[in-house]
């Protein structure tokens, strides 16, 4: 399934818009162009902000709490293993044929794996404590690893139409922060999810 996802990146997600209109996932709207390609240039003179890809990132951490519910239930473990060397593996992969850096693009995914491990211990820890507070029923797993799949997608699309911004430096940083304050705030983030978007968005600017 990760695979299929990963792949329709190539046919819809970097295109840009299909026919049907822009994916859902879609923030800024944009032509993502291919690395070299004469649209390039423009793009580049064309501001960028961080919304969009931060916008992606909360809700793959707000999905931790579906994961959490799920594995509250299960008793299954945080730790997965074999499940994030697949996301890794794909996402290099996808990387390659997208014209990114996958080095870098791995960083960022296992930035997103780390943030949503960090939303689920403390979830779980805080039910185990409070089994008053915990929820009273948990999504099936599979279904919740579909979304994020798709998530996936929105990310990768992201991060190839921020590319060259991302080494900005100081505009990168200045960005980042104020997408990420103001995503906080719209989200209502409480202190643990604003720790996860913090380890969830610390590969994007460098």
């Amino acid at each position: 399934m990760l695979r299929r996802v990963i792949s329709g990146v190539i046919v819809a997600g970097v295109v840009g818009v299909t026919q049907a209109g822009a994916p859902a996932f879609a923030a800024p709207a944009a032509t993502v162009p291919v690395q070299g390609s004469t649209q390039a240039a423009g793009l580049h003179k064309t501001p960028v902000r961080l919304d969009g890809l931060t916008e992606l990132v909360i809700r793959r951490i707000e999905v931790g709490d579906e994961v959490a519910a799920s594995k509250y239930f299960s008793g299954k473990p945080v730790e997965d293993p074999v499940r994030e060397q697949q996301i890794i593996d794909s996402v290099r992969e996808s990387a390659v044929q997208l014209g990114i850096d996958p080095d870098s693009t791995a960083d960022f995914f296992q930035a997103q794996i780390e943030a949503s491990k960090v939303v689920q211990r403390g979830l779980l820890a805080k039910w185990a404590a409070d089994p008053s507070s915990a929820p009273t029923s948990g999504p099936d797993l599979d279904a919740v690893r579909q979304e994020l799949d798709e998530l996936t997608t929105g990310l990768l699309t992201e991060l190839v139409r921020v590319d060259h911004f991302r080494h900005t430096g100081l505009a990168c940083d200045i960005s980042l922060l104020v997408a990420t304050t103001t995503g906080s705030i719209e989200h209502h983030f409480d202190h643990l999810h604003r720790q996860a978007l913090a380890v969830g968005t610390a590969t994007v600017c460098g």
